[in-house]
């Protein structure tokens, strides 16, 4: 199975664990948020479609 694209900016992400929690990232972190990352937006673009819409917003995020 050929690998899936990182969907978080590695950079921002260190940088953020690193200064907020001063903690260091492993390399499978990412892959994994990713993997996050997607399943969320697949139920919010189920939101947005069973509500008739083509547009994805914010609102179809709900408590997942």
């Amino acid at each position: 199975m050929p690998e899936k694209e990182i969907l978080v900016v590695a950079s921002k992400l260190k940088a953020f664990i690193k200064d907020d929690h001063e903690l260091n990232t492993a390399g499978n972190v990412l892959p994994h948020l990713s993997e996050l990352v997607r399943k969320l937006c697949f139920e919010a673009a189920q939101n947005a479609k069973s509500d008739g819409r083509k547009t994805l917003m914010d609102r179809d995020f709900r408590e997942l």
